[in-house]
Parts: C-alpha cells; structure tokens; sequence
C-alpha cells in the first residue's frame, strides 16, 4: 500500500484538551479521500459527515496546529499542500512543496510545518506564519511518517529500514536508527518514547529518544500500518491491514494485550483527546470504525467515504 492518502481526526478550533472518560463534544474529524480529491468533515459527537472541502490532487497526509484553528493536507498528486481554516471548513492557502507529499506534521510550538515527499526524498518546511517553505532537507529515503519529540523530528524511511532524526534548529540530519523492513506509521508517547511500525515485518519498534536506540521490539498483526497513542500514554494502538483487525499494547510492558476486529483493510487510526474513543478508517470497506476503549469493541461504523486512508498523527495534539 503507497503512502499516499491520509485522513486525520481534529479537534475544532477551541476545543478544551481534558483527560476524562467522558467522550470529547464539539471534535471534528478531517478525512481525506483520494478518490474524490476532497475532504469530508465528520462530527465525533455524532458521528456523521456534516461538510465535505474540495483539496488538491490525492490528497493524503493530514496535520493539525497545536491551537486547532489550521489543518494541513498533503495532495500527492499534484506537489501541494492545502491549508484548511477549521472555523469555515474552507481552503485559504495552497502551498508548492516537493514531489509526491505522502506525510505531514506539525511542530509543538506550532511555528512550523514539516512535509515529507517521498518522490524526491525530502522534507519541505514550511513557515506556519508566512504559509511559505523555507528550506528543504534532504538525504531521506521514501519519507512516510514524522513525529516530534526531544527538539527532534523523527523521520519514517521507508525505503531505507530506518528512522532519521533531524535537529528541528539547525534542520540537518544528526543520526539515522535502524528499524524493522518498511517502517511508515510512526507516533510518540508523553514520555518521549517513539513507536514505529514497520510493515514488512509485522512488529513496533520502540525507540527510547534519550539514546536515539531502540529498546524493545513488539510483535502486532499482519502487515501493520499506522500508531496512535492514547493521551496518558498507557495504550497504544496499531492498524493491521492483512487481518483486519487493530493490535492494542501496553507501553508499561511494551507487549501486545489484545486484538481488535475492525473493518476492511483499516489504515489510520486516532485517539479522541479524552482517551474514551479510537477512530480508525478501513480502506476497504470505505468506512470508519469507532472503538471505546473502555470494551476495545466498535460502536459505531460510518459510511460514506472514499477511499478513505490515515498517515501519522491525526487527532489535535
């Protein structure tokens, strides 16, 4: 499967970020369709699509700022970003990056963007303010996946088995982890440790970020995808597209507790801020699975999408 189409759950503008086992109100979920170069918005209040906004060419991989107010959205097709006004559900900016945009994500501070093209094995970084990229990092291998953590940004190659760190300050390359065979989804813990799936041999790597080693190797289920963690850091959960299903995993043990069956082919997967729901889009079947996390059973399946996808972080941070 291309790293090519992401879809990503956010929180609207404004929306409190608080730990509690009651479900999150007034949340939005951007989901990307390839299919349809569009963008469909779905209240997690009630779980139904409530506008749909017109992107780029295959759009992919989607990106909120840490306020909540922009979401950004890669269109592979076409070399662009979008930028998404949260408040109006409508494009105000296009962004020209590099070739074949497959990742996104946005830096803690919020000041920057950095998107990951797999066609030219760069990072392009965008100036959140100015909506301009200002400078281009290269010697990446097939970037599929980035997260912050440590003054770092953690790069996904996937054409390389390996994790590059780049100094977000001086934006170069200070070290590349080797991981397991196509690694793609990759996500952080609260306490800087970062998960990373890879594909071709069916397991998480656990990479501790105060050694930039890898520390425990986990074992999920066939042909992994994307990871997202819950906001305690307690949980983490990952898609598995070869048997449907999603593998759950206790950071405190780093071993899998349990399996989850979820739709056709599921890809992305998010955690609601208050850590009660996991969202996760089947690409198969063209619907999203709800799952509560207090039964790990799906509670509701919404329809309506195409070719629906998920790379990286896709819940508000």
């Amino acid at each position: 499967m291309s790293r090519e189409l992401v879809t990503v759950l956010v929180a609207s503008a404004g929306a409190a970020m608080v730990l509690s086992a009651v479900p999150a109100k007034g949340l939005n979920a951007y989901i990307t369709n390839s299919g349809g170069n569009n963008v469909s918005v779905v209240d997690t209040k009630t779980n139904t699509i409530t506008a749909t906004i017109p992107v780029g060419d295959g759009p992919g991989g989607v990106a909120v700022n840490p306020k909540g107010t922009t979401v950004y959205v890669v269109n592979t097709g076409n070399g662009t970003v979008s930028v998404i006004d949260t408040k109006t559900n409508k494009v105000t900016k296009t962004i020209s990056v590099g070739s074949e945009p497959a990742c996104v994500a946005v830096a803690p501070d919020g000041s920057t963007v950095y998107v990951g093209n797999q066609g030219d094995n760069t990072i392009s970084v965008i100036d959140a303010t100015t909506d301009k990229v200002t400078a281009t990092i290269s010697g990446l291998s097939g970037p599929v996946g980035i997260a912050f953590a440590a003054g770092n940004a953690y790069v996904t190659n996937n054409q390389g088995s390996t994790v590059s760190v780049i100094d977000t300050k001086t934006r170069t390359i200070t070290a590349n982890i080797p991981v397991g065979a196509f690694p793609e989804g990759i996500a952080v813990a609260p306490a800087d440790n970062i998960y990373v799936v890879s594909a071709g041999d069916d397991n998480v790597s656990v990479i501790d970020t105060n050694t930039n080693t890898v520390t425990a190797t986990i074992s999920v289920g066939s042909s992994p995808e994307e990871v997202a963690i819950s906001p305690n850091g307690t949980t983490v959960y990952v898609t598995n597209e070869g048997d449907n299903t999603v593998s759950v995993i206790d950071t405190e043990s780093n071993e899998a507790t349990g399996t989850i069956s979820v739709g056709s082919d599921p890809f992305g997967v998010a955690v609601t801020p208050t850590g009660a729901e996991v969202y996760v889009t089947n690409v198969g079947g063209n619907t999203v699975s709800v799952i509560d996390t207090n039964t790990n059973a799906v509670t509701k399946t919404i329809s309506g999408f195409e070719d629906p996808e998920s790379l990286g972080v896709f819940i508000k941070p």
